[in-house]
């Protein structure tokens, strides 16, 4: 049964008789809800043949679910002057009865058989060389989805906060140059300070010790001369 099975799904069955007597055959399913057979039951004649339409009711497919459903046909050599279809099954012996099962398969289109149909269905575009200069451009090329919107909104913030980050220690480099500036200014002013008071110190260091030579000899000359 091919799917989908939104609508009733039609399988027909070829049932044919190659014996030299009248069959009467009987169609059996291990889920009568879901399906309806017509004719469901009926005869054969010799060498002659019978379609029986299988309709299978929609329902929810279920791709993980195994398919338990199962079909039997059995089969029996009507008897003569036969009038009761049900005295016959009821009558038939087990050793006069043939059958034969069938297993449901439930298959469903691929996407490129459905590709291909929508493809086929649709007409051929025309396409106007004379205005077209080049190829003409793909759609998802020109059109972005709401993720790809989203991760370049993103982006953009990031890159903003980065650009913030460079501009607030290019700033903080800036001041840090100026303040390394004026120290630098302000320890050369003080070496020079320091080494004008070490000129100054080494020029009185003469005077002081001439004054306290003079004061010793003073103070020699004075004991003598007393």
């Amino acid at each position: 049964f091919p799917g989908p099975f939104t609508d009733v799904v039609t399988t027909n069955l070829k049932l044919r008789n190659p014996s030299d007597r009248k069959v009467c055959f009987k169609v059996k399913t291990t889920a009568p809800r879901r399906y309806c057979v017509r004719p469901n039951s009926g005869i054969i004649d010799p060498g002659s043949s019978v379609i029986v339409s299988v309709m299978l009711q929609p329902f929810d497919y279920d791709p993980n679910e195994k398919s338990k459903h199962k079909f039997m046909v059995q089969t029996t050599y009507a008897p003569p002057n036969i009038s009761d279809m049900e005295a016959v099954w009821k009558e038939a012996k087990p050793d006069e009865l043939m059958d034969s099962k069938l297993r449901c398969v439930f298959e469903m289109p691929n996407e490129n058989d459905k590709l291909n149909d929508t493809d086929a269905s649709k007409p051929a575009p025309v396409l106007n060389t004379s205005k077209q200069d080049g190829p003409m451009p793909k759609p998802h090329s020109v059109s972005l989805n709401d993720t790809e919107t989203r991760k370049l909104v993103e982006e953009c913030k990031r890159l903003q906060a980065e650009i913030m980050k460079l501009t607030d220690e290019n700033r903080h480099l800036r001041d840090e140059g100026l303040r390394l500036r004026k120290v630098a200014h302000s320890d050369k002013s003080g070496s020079s300070t320091a080494l004008a008071l070490r000129d100054n110190g080494s020029n009185s260091l003469p005077s002081l010790l001439v004054v306290i030579a003079a004061i010793f000899i003073g103070f020699f000359l004075g004991k003598f001369i007393l």
